[in-house]
C-alpha cells in the first residue's frame, strides 16, 4: 500500500486509536480494584484525622495496614434510616472510652466539590475536630480549607447557641473571639469559605433528630427541632 496515500493515513490512524483505546481500557480494568482501595483508604484516613488519630501514619512501615487497623479499632459505621434518605454516621470510641460522632459533609466550592468530616463530642454540640478537602479549589486561596490551620479553628466550637441550631459561621474579616460558633474565613478565599459554612449547616441539620433522640432516649423521634438559618440563608 502506498504510505503516502490518504487512505493509508486514515487506516493507520484508526488502528492506532483503537489500539491505544484498548490499552487504556485494559489498564483501567486492571487498576480498578487498586484505585478503589486507595479511595477507601483515603476516606478512612480523613475520618480518623477528624478525631486526631492516624497523624503518624506516614511513619508507619506499612501505612495502609496501619490505617486499616486503627480504623477497625476505633470506628464503627452506622446508618440512620429516615423517611426519605439514609444517612451515614461514624462512631469513634477513643482510648479513653469517650465516644465521638463523625458526620460526613458535602458541598460545592468555587470550582468544584468540597467535602469533609466533622467530629462532635457526646454532647452532640461541641466540635472535637474536623477535616476538609476539595477537588479543584485555587491553591493558596480556597484550597487552604484542607490545611490543619483552617480545621483547628473549629475545635471547641458549638453548633447550638442557647439550645438553637446555628451551625458554624465562617466569617470574612475575622471571627468574634468571644463567639462559640464563629471561625475566620480564608483571606482571598471568600467563596470557598462560605461554601464550607453552607455545607456544614445543610449537612448537619439532617442529623438533628438523631442527636435529639441519642441525647435523650425518651424524646420522640419526630419531635420538632428548632432551626434558625445562619448567614448563609439570610
Amino acid at each position: 500500500m502506498d504510505t503516502n496515500n490518504n487512505t493509508y493515513t486514515v487506516i493507520y490512524a484508526t488502528i492506532m486509536v483503537v489500539i491505544v483505546a484498548a490499552l487504556l481500557a485494559l489498564a483501567s480494568y486492571l487498576l480498578k480494584d487498586r484505585q478503589q482501595r486507595n479511595v477507601e483508604l483515603e476516606t478512612k484516613q480523613q475520618i480518623l484525622k477528624s478525631v486526631k488519630l492516624g497523624g503518624d501514619s506516614e511513619n508507619a512501615p506499612d501505612k495502609a495496614t496501619y490505617i486499616e487497623s486503627l480504623y477497625a479499632k476505633h470506628i464503627v459505621e452506622e446508618k440512620i434510616e429516615k423517611e426519605d434518605e439514609t444517612l451515614k454516621l461514624y462512631i469513634c470510641t477513643m482510648d479513653s472510652g469517650e465516644k465521638m460522632y463523625i458526620i460526613p459533609v458535602h458541598g460545592t466550592g468555587l470550582w468544584g466539590p468540597v467535602w469533609g468530616y466533622v467530629a462532635l463530642k457526646s454532647d452532640f454540640n461541641t466540635i472535637y475536630g474536623t477535616t476538609y478537602d476539595h477537588k479543584s479549589e485555587t491553591p493558596g486561596l480556597g484550597a487552604e480549607i484542607a490545611t490543619p490551620e483552617f480545621s483547628k479553628q473549629f475545635e471547641g466550637k458549638q453548633i447550638f447557641t442557647n439550645g438553637v441550631f446555628k451551625s458554624i459561621l465562617v466569617v470574612k474579616g475575622g471571627a468574634d473571639p468571644a463567639s462559640t460558633n464563629q471561625v475566620d474565613a480564608i483571606s482571598g478565599g471568600t467563596i470557598t469559605s462560605k461554601a464550607v459554612e453552607e455545607m456544614l449547616f445543610k449537612s448537619i441539620e439532617h442529623y438533628l433528630e438523631y442527636f435529639k433522640v441519642a441525647a435523650d432516649p425518651t424524646a420522640k423521634a419526630d419531635s420538632t427541632v428548632v432551626l434558625t438559618p445562619n448567614s448563609v440563608n439570610q
